[in-house]
């Protein structure tokens, strides 16, 4: 069941893959048992880079993430008129592309992250952008601005 979010389509659709698109990560951390806040503290480290103590990089952590999926979503909506979880996917892999190759090589916190459980969050996030856009903008592609 998908959380009521109003306001624009993007608004939305971030705030549901915020949520959502950390969980193949966090689930590899526990099955692999590693630590399963390391994402979340490489993610802070990206406004803290010199940070150490890893409870102020995960609490950094919460606006980064909140702040790209609702940016990365905003670019979803226009990219993908009538969204769709599997056009949703293939953007997702693309942001992939530019967050951890690009970007997060930048960051050793976040280089050191496993590619895999990465790219499987960063399809979670594509692909749940793309089902909620689709689902609130219907068959005709029309939505909410």
């Amino acid at each position: 069941m998908t959380p009521q979010v109003s306001g624009p389509d993007w608004v939305a659709a971030g705030a549901v893959a915020a949520l959502v698109s950390g969980l193949p990560s966090t689930l590899h951390a526990l099955a692999t048992r590693a630590d399963p806040f390391e994402a979340a503290v490489a993610a802070g480290s990206l406004v803290l880079p010199e940070e150490d103590d890893e409870l102020r990089l995960t609490l950094a952590a919460v606006p980064v993430h909140l702040a790209l999926s609702l940016g990365w979503a905003f670019v979803l909506s226009r990219a993908l008129p009538r969204g769709g979880a599997l056009r949703g996917a293939v953007a997702g892999l693309a942001i992939a592309a530019l967050d951890l190759g690009v970007i997060g090589r930048r960051y050793p916190r976040i280089r050191r992250l496993p590619l895999l459980p990465q790219l499987a969050d960063h399809v979670a996030f594509g692909a749940t952008v793309g089902a909620v856009l689709a689902r609130r903008r219907g068959p005709d592609g029309a939505g909410r601005a």
